[in-house]
């Protein structure tokens, strides 16, 4: 692994790892059975400089924005590292938004440039939004078919007519690296902006629990957009000189395939993806024959007494062979995050020695806050803060719950453009999460719920429900809100997060048949992990501020007044 402390910058690390790797495996990409691509080090540093020609000769300057939007292959990370080294802001989108969505954070960030691909960029190219985004000045197109018309936009194939080697630009600690958004689908736009310094820091200290070596490789499914497969299936693996796998389907059956195909080392994943790999599973042990699952069941309980304290892989390996066999042989912890993950799953795993790294992270902390060291195992928290986090709980009642607030150097330098939201989060160089938690005696955090309006779905996704309300605008109702559940009746539970329509009817209005069509309708517009799952109906005005915002807090401490399996009517 490069020392990180003497580098200055992402683009300056890569740098150095092309070289110091250069033999070594960087990239693997596979389409079911067929493996489209194999890169060394060296392969990987040849195919970045053509981009990064091409993106300097257009006139893309240190500290300008480009926008990648694709889903995960090796063209994301070789267009990543192009950004870098010509000294720009990478700004990470995701490509499942719906392409107005997309223009409104393209124009929102201010990109200049944008990385996509071809089916993504004929989507981008039909909506309304494309006309706004007066920033933009530069598209390249990967995959389009030959003497198509890319509506404006360049070829990633062809190279920069220009001859020679593309400008390294060296920036500083401080200097902006990304800006990645947190939420912005239809309201506030939140882009956080992450310095150079905040990468660094981070990769050190998960690293120093979960390091990469040469020889190892890591299986790309989350999407590289996301924050923990930005750090640890890209950075994280690159400056140790790793493999990076990814597939370019996610059909389960290509996914068992990969493991066993490239003997994955680490894999992170969503808790929602985790638990349907642990309901797989299931279905396959209750399958087992009497006299086998008799067997089978003794084996775990075996594994399980024998790993209480720590993991023993080589043991858990020849106790259960052929459920590690399927994973590779060579699996280390999975690493999971992005959202809250019930005890029950990672003890499911972890009884088959297959431990979880799970842990706890914000957008605005970097990739994690805290994590399970596996030292000993603990299902029940979401582990220790890392090296160089500092983790506290602000004003605790009387059970010991409160804000959590960290602190380091991983933190982001603040909301783009948006100085009063910086100062509300980022309080005395603190930042207020918004989680509610507390430490045990072994230094364990233990998370209870939140303060603030928003969830987190089991897919990883903060939805804040400003960003839902749009498409409630003018319901044939007086007026409307949308809520967290948990944030009106506080329930002390990271799981089960919903959101709640809450609406003032016309005076001798009714909740009739129609309406509740005409809201389901709406509703069925918003992505699945969006929508809302319930009506409250107010009795009473919405309480307003002179400039006729509605009073969210307010209105919330009316609402937690009624009883909530009564009030909510499901959709």
């Amino acid at each position: 692994m490069l020392d990180l402390s003497k580098y200055q910058s992402i683009g300056g690390a890569l740098k150095d790892a092309v070289e110091v790797f250069a033999n070594e495996t960087s990239l693997i990409e596979a389409d079911r059975e067929r493996e489209n691509l194999r890169l060394t080090y060296r392969e990987f540093r040849d195919r970045t400089m053509p981009v990064a020609k091409s993106l300097q000769d257009a006139g893309f300057a240190a500290r300008d924005r480009a926008a990648i939007i694709m889903t995960n292959q090796s063209k994301w990370l070789i267009g990543a590292y192009a950004i870098f080294y010509s000294g720009g802001v990478l700004v990470p989108l995701d490509y499942k938004l719906t392409a107005d969505e997309q223009w409104q954070l393209l124009k929102h960030s201010g990109s200049r440039v944008l990385i996509t691909e071809y089916p993504i960029w004929r989507q981008l190219g039909a909506a309304k939004g494309r006309a706004e985004a007066t920033e933009l000045q530069m598209v390249i197109v990967t995959e389009a078919p030959i003497e198509t018309d890319l509506l404006g936009g360049v070829r990633w194939e062809i190279p920069s007519s220009h001859a020679g080697e593309p400008e390294f630009r060296p920036r500083t600690r401080s200097d902006a690296a990304t800006i990645v958004y947190s939420s912005g689908t239809g309201g506030r736009p939140k882009g956080c902006v992450m310095t150079h310094e905040n990468y660094l820091e981070q990769c050190v200290a998960l690293t120093s629990l979960y390091p990469f070596a040469p020889g190892m490789r890591y299986l790309s499914i989350l999407p590289t957009n996301h924050a923990i497969d930005f750090m640890v299936g890209f950075f994280g693996p690159f400056i140790c000189g790793a493999a990076v796998v990814h597939l370019r389907t996610l059909r389960p059956e290509y996914v068992r395939e990969a493991f066993v195909k490239y003997k994955i080392t680490y894999v992170s994943l969503v808790p929602l993806v985790l638990k349907n790999l642990q309901k797989g599973l299931q279905a396959r042990f209750d399958a087992l024959a009497p006299g086998k699952r008799k067997v089978f069941d003794a084996l775990v309980t075996v594994n399980k007494a024998l790993t209480k304290r720590r993991p023993h892989p080589a043991l858990s390996r020849l106790l259960l062979k052929q459920v590690h066999e399927a994973f590779g042989g060579e699996l280390r912890p999975i690493i999971v995050g992005g959202a809250f993950t019930e005890p029950e799953t990672l003890q499911f795993f972890y009884d088959l020695g297959i431990p979880v790294a799970n842990g706890y992270g914000l957008t605005e902390a970097g990739t994690a806050i805290t994590v399970n060291d596996l030292k000993p195992f603990r299902a029940d928290t979401v582990g220790k803060p890392l090296p160089g986090m500092e983790v506290r709980v602000i004003h605790p009642d009387a059970n010991g719950i409160g804000e959590v607030a960290v602190r380091s150097k991983t933190v982001m330098s603040g909301y783009l453009n948006e100085p009063e939201l910086t100062a509300e989060t980022i309080v005395d160089g603190w930042l207020m999460t918004g989680d509610l938690g507390r430490f045990d005696l072994a230094g364990h955090l233990q998370l209870f719920g939140r303060k603030k309006n928003m969830i987190v779905t089991e897919e990883g996704k903060n939805i804040y429900p400003e960003d839902v309300e749009s498409v409630f605008e003018r319901l044939p109702v007086k007026e409307s809100c949308v809520f967290a559940a948990n944030y009106i009746w506080p329930q002390r539970s990271m799981v089960g997060e919903q959101l709640i329509l809450a609406i003032r009817l016309e005076p001798g209005q009714s909740l009739t048949p129609a309406l509740r069509q005409e809201i389901t309708a709406r509703n069925n517009r918003l992505l699945n992990y969006k929508r809302v799952r319930g009506i409250v109906l107010v009795n009473e005005d919405f309480p307003r501020t002179a400039s006729m915002k509605v009073k969210r807090n307010v209105l919330a401490e009316r609402l937690a007044k009624l009883d909530r399996s009564s009030a909510v009517l499901e959709l």
